[in-house]
């Protein structure tokens, strides 16, 4: 992982110490139910407990010789423990220890995620408020359509990162699932039993059947999920590079007074950030690519996802940290230039209105096919000759004289298309999830 793109957090969860903490801690929950199935002596137990532990340079020393990193692992605790650490490792293969283990670590790189998702998800709702009346032209097909506000197009965000919170939590539901099954899957060595008790001291759900390992379909469903919150924060992060585009300039990132943003042209401000996070949401969707590759292996096992899995889960977890935490920022500190944004609603003088005065024509009466006719011509010619439209309609007998003065001049109305903001804002505001993510002050 880029050191730069690092966060402590995902350091320490990725980290070969915290991988065998969690390694240690499922050898030691078997370790307890072997002792209250009769397995182990009680007194063994509570050597082990209490002697177990872990050089790093050990398992390394050990594993340059043996070429296996479980067993330089269960060897290096053995030799702490003493005698009574034979009964380390008992019934268990490798991935018993490996996958459990990776469980956890999941559910704790997941956890993380889930709170600076909730961070992200109270700054944009709070800026969705802020904006909530700030009329701004809407845009399909990068042209300009017809009025919206700033904070609608917010609002909008909110709710597509509600239904990304909604599935990483499904994801970490069905990550948090342990097994300790035996070589493959049958419980030879180890009952079901014991595997119940181990996922019940650990807080995870035993696997309903399993091969050799947990079957990655449900570790292609984290890596799916945040590779689609990924896309969430592109698409936030791709609109606000449009609005800072000269032509627009309607937000802008955060500039501090010593930044640069070129070495050559010193006008330069560019959206470094959002182009950052839509490069990374690339990466993102190569790895949840790779997981999805892992799901179809040899028989009860292989061993081909487990190279990729030591380097698209850090990575993933710390660009996932890093591309929430980087967008709230950018959201809180956008800066917003209300006078080009009533500039850019009258750019087009008119032309955003097109569709109520098609709608009025057939209204009344006129068939929609004339309606539309008499409709884009004046707008054609507006486009072309920089003209007022609302001028064209009124000098235009064909229109006017259908539509009457006065109710024309009504049509050419911003609040009219902005009526229902305040009805769309209540269903998030009457919704239960408002109650998870009440607006916290900056």
């Amino acid at each position: 992982m880029i050191e730069r793109y690092s966060t402590p957090e995902m350091d320490r969860i990725w980290s070969n110490a915290n991988r065998y903490k969690m390694w240690l801690k499922v050898e030691l929950a078997v370790c307890q139910a072997w002792t209250e199935a009769g397995r182990i002596p009680r007194e063994a137990n509570e050597t082990i407990r209490e002697k177990a532990g872990f050089s790093e340079d050990r398992i390394r020393e050990i594993e340059a010789d043996v070429n296996h990193d479980v067993i330089a692992f269960v060897t290096a605790v053995a030799e702490k423990v003493g005698q009574e650490g034979r009964f380390i490792h008992l019934g268990l293969t490798s991935s018993d220890v490996i996958d459990t283990a990776t469980s956890l670590l999941l559910r704790e790189a997941l956890d993380v995620v889930l709170s600076c998702l909730g961070d992200l998800l109270d700054t944009v709702l709070l800026q969705a408020e802020k904006y909530r009346h700030l009329r701004c032209i809407g845009r399909t097909h990068g042209v300009h359509a017809e009025p919206t506000t700033l904070g609608l197009k917010m609002l909008n965000w909110y709710d597509q990162l509600r239904r990304d919170l909604k599935r990483i939590q499904e994801a970490r539901h069905s990550a948090c699932v342990g097994k300790i099954s035996g070589a493959v899957g049958t419980y030879a060595h180890c009952p079901p039993e014991i595997e119940k008790r181990v996922c019940e001291i650990l807080g995870l759900n035993p696997a309903p059947v399993s091969t050799q390992i947990i079957q990655r379909d449900i570790h292609a469903e984290v890596l799916t999920s945040m590779a689609i919150l990924g896309g969430t924060v592109e698409r936030i992060a791709l609109e606000i590079r449009h609005l800072q585009r000269t032509e627009v300039l309607e937000a802008a990132e955060p500039f501090s007074s010593k930044q640069k943003g070129s070495s050559a042209m010193p006008h330069k401000r560019n959206p470094i950030l959002s182009e950052r996070l839509c490069g990374m949401a690339r990466l993102l969707r190569g790895y949840a690519n790779v997981a999805l590759e892992n799901i179809a292996l040899w028989h009860e096992r292989d061993i081909s996802h487990s190279s990729t899995e030591r380097v698209i889960w850090p990575d993933s977890f710390h660009i996932t940290q890093y591309m929430l935490e980087t967008l709230a920022r950018l959201i809180r500190n956008l800066d917003v230039y209300e006078e080009n944004i009533g500039k850019n609603l009258e750019l087009t003088k008119g032309l955003i209105f097109s569709q109520r005065v098609l709608l009025t024509l057939v209204e009344k009466g006129l068939e929609r096919e004339k309606a539309y006719e008499l409709v884009q011509r004046k707008a054609m010619q507006s486009w072309m000759q920089g003209s007022d439209f609302r001028d064209l309609c009124k000098n235009d007998p064909a229109i006017a004289d259908v539509i009457g003065t006065d109710l024309l001049e009504s049509l050419f109305d911003v609040g009219y298309y902005l009526r229902y903001v305040d009805k769309i804002f209540d269903r998030f505001t009457e919704s239960k999830e408002w109650d998870n993510h009440k607006i916290r002050e900056f």
